[in-house]
């Protein structure tokens, strides 16, 4: 954008130039045509034009040149300055594909490589806690955080806000208390993430979209589901799991919820939670909700192993799209999916902290959208995460 500002005062020094050759011409051919006028005296007028032209010329060259060397200096100044980042576990896939595109966004917006830090909470308050409090001794600029437990926001605010140093949530939501703190204080404090209502709801509304017809299986007129969560301190587990069925309700179906289980994000956990329950409730069993795809990746794997086929006797959706968990909906063996934007979050989130270090200053609530992938998109969404 600053390129193209820069190119835009040299098109308009251009164009001033061009003016001033049609004063010019002007000015030559009225002194031709009437006798009466002293050309002498019109002399002075043109050297005039001229040089209105050549000082405007030159402004706009100038300011090129101070625009050229303001994104320079934009450039040194980012280049300068330290970025620490939490992320609540390394393991998570999607804080993986997260924590990958944050940083190349922020390489390629300026920062230098060696001024961004990267931790791996390990999934542990007290281990984040104690890397937020190194990072602050260590006198970082802006902090990214990926908390490892949204009841902690408060705590963690309070300590960043006393050090003086801007801060972005990420990917875990803080309560709206929390939330109002900021905004009633106005600190350089601000959230940045999906809104985790509409990733249930689009769960709920892929399966609705089936119809009754394909779903009821066993002829009772309910859609019988399981339910996979994840964390529960994390708010995008409880809104995924109300929302889901809440999108069913909505639309006039009738539910019925066989078993609900806590898998953590966990592939493992999940694969396990979903063998236990088709073994209990063997076929009654037609839709599995997973919070996140890791999870659907583990029930996929333990729908297999209990003789049933996704699309055919059984439906599967997870959250995240995943690039595997994108091809099997390409392929049909999983329902669907609910794209969470690594790309435009972790992009947003890199522009929340260069607003605040520029003194731009942010929203306190930055949202982005999730998308419904199902076979209808499913490619088109793939191309766009390779």
């Amino acid at each position: 954008m600053k390129r193209k500002f820069v190119s835009l005062l040299l098109v308009a020094a251009m164009g001033m130039s061009l003016l001033a050759g049609c004063s010019n011409s002007s000015t030559e051919q009225t002194t031709t045509e009437s006798p009466k006028t002293d050309a002498a005296t019109e002399a002075p007028k043109t050297d005039d034009a001229a040089d209105t032209a050549t000082e405007a010329a030159d402004t706009a060259t100038e300011a090129a040149d101070a625009a050229t060397d303001a994104v320079g200096a934009a450039d040194a100044d980012l280049a300068g300055k330290k970025v620490g980042v939490c992320i609540y576990q390394f393991a998570d896939n999607f804080m993986t594909l997260f924590r990958t595109e944050l940083q190349k966004y922020l390489v390629d917006q300026g920062f230098a490589e060696s001024n961004i830090t990267i931790v791996d909470g390990a999934n542990d308050q007290a281990t984040q806690s104690g890397q937020i409090d190194n990072f602050i001794a260590d006198g970082v600029d802006v902090l990214i955080i990926n908390l490892v437990n949204s009841s902690s926001a408060s705590t963690v605010t309070d300590k960043v806000v006393a050090a003086g140093i801007p801060l972005v949530y990420i990917n875990r939501e803080p309560d709206a208390d929390e939330q109002k703190r900021w905004t009633d204080n106005n600190w350089d404090v601000c959230y940045v993430g999906c809104d985790a209502r509409q990733s249930g709801t689009y769960q709920g509304e892929i399966i609705g979209d089936l119809g009754l017809e394909k779903i009821d299986f066993n002829g009772n007129g309910k859609i019988d589901y399981i339910m996979i969560e994840g964390d529960p301190e994390n708010i995008d587990a409880a809104y995924r799991t109300e929302y889901s069925v809440k999108a069913l309700t909505d639309a006039g179906f009738e539910v019925n919820c066989l078993d609900d289980q806590v898998g953590m994000w966990d592939q493992v956990k999940g694969a396990e939670l979903v063998a236990n329950s088709l073994s209990r409730y063997g076929n009654d069993v037609e839709v599995v909700f997973c919070n996140n795809d890791a999870m659907a990746l583990g029930a996929l794997q333990s729908i297999r192993s209990a003789g049933r086929t996704v699309g055919k006797d059984i439906y599967l959706v997870g959250v995240d799209a995943l690039v595997e968990v994108v091809q099997y909906v390409i392929s049909g063996e999983i329902t669907g999916t609910v794209f969470n934007n690594h790309i435009s979050q972790a992009d947003s989130s890199a522009d929340a902290a260069i607003n605040y270090l520029t003194g731009a200053g942010n929203e306190h609530n930055i949202q982005c959208d999730y998308n419904k992938v199902t076979t209808e998109n499913a490619q088109d969404i793939l191309d766009s995460l390779q």
